[in-house]
């Protein structure tokens, strides 16, 4: 316990030495994207509550506090958000759909004599849990890119006012490529970073390549890498048509004021 309050100290300390007073509300958003999750964990418990619809409402509060409490409201982060939004309820429709066709939800043998002694019979629908977790996943990078296209196609259009909305768009997509493979990479590498033990289990026992891609663990990760994948590639346009139309639409406006 001593370790982790002393590592928390120490990236507090990093947060606040680079971040300043943002670096103090990046550090302090983390406990309260952490009770989010909680209580959103604790609502899903009650069979009456849609997974879903918690975990949308979830996502949006998740949104407003990395944004708009991290880099406070301004038109950047009204953007981002929006494309967030619009880009998670996409990926809810369609990870719903893919979840009920793999058949994914619930535990695989690997996990059979840790919950032997547990009763499986406590009314919660797996599926709708299945698409939860992999949304949950999925939140932080699709933030990370609308906020980092946002950004840059705002700069991008301070530095030339008169820019085109094509041109402008265009430009987005342009930076959203460069992002989308390095995202992805990150994806993927934080899944055999937090699997490896299990992989190394699988060598042990023998497994195949076959069983090894078969197994419900092993599909229902790399589900969830294809899956965020495709929310960052979502994403990207997008971000990339909310940024051109608003800020467009702001000159626009501004040209008939004046």
């Amino acid at each position: 316990m001593n370790v982790i309050v002393l590592l928390a100290f120490i990236l507090c300390l990093l947060m606040v030495a680079i971040g300043g007073k943002q670096g103090v509300r990046s550090f302090l958003s983390l406990f309260l994207n952490f009770g989010v999750l909680f209580v959103t964990i604790f609502l899903m418990t009650n069979p009456k509550n849609s997974p879903i619809i918690l975990t949308f409402v979830a996502c949006t509060i998740i949104s407003c506090i990395s944004l708009f409490y991290i880099n406070k409201t301004n038109s950047k982060t009204i953007t981002a958000f929006i494309s967030t939004m619009v880009t998670i309820v996409v990926l809810l429709l369609f990870i719903t759909f893919v979840t009920k066709k793999l058949m994914i939800q619930g535990f695989g043998e690997e996990s059979t004599e840790e919950i032997s002694i547990f009763s499986l019979y406590i009314g919660v629908d797996f599926v709708q849990i299945g698409a939860s977790v992999i949304i949950m996943s999925t939140i932080g990078a699709i933030m990370d890119v609308a906020i980092s296209i946002a950004t840059s196609m705002h700069e991008i259009f301070y530095r030339n006012p008169s820019i085109s909305r094509k041109k402008l768009f265009t430009s987005g997509l342009n930076i959203g490529r460069d992002i989308l493979g390095t995202d992805t990479n990150t994806l993927f590498f934080a899944f055999f970073g937090g699997y490896l033990s299990l992989l190394i289990w699988f060598k042990d026992l023998s497994y195949s390549i076959g069983e090894i891609v078969n197994s419900k663990v092993f599909s229902a990760e790399m589900t969830t890498i294809f899956c965020a994948g495709i929310g960052i590639a979502l994403i990207i346009p997008i971000a990339s048509s909310v940024n051109a139309y608003y800020l467009i639409r702001t000159r626009e406006k501004t040209e008939k004021l004046s």
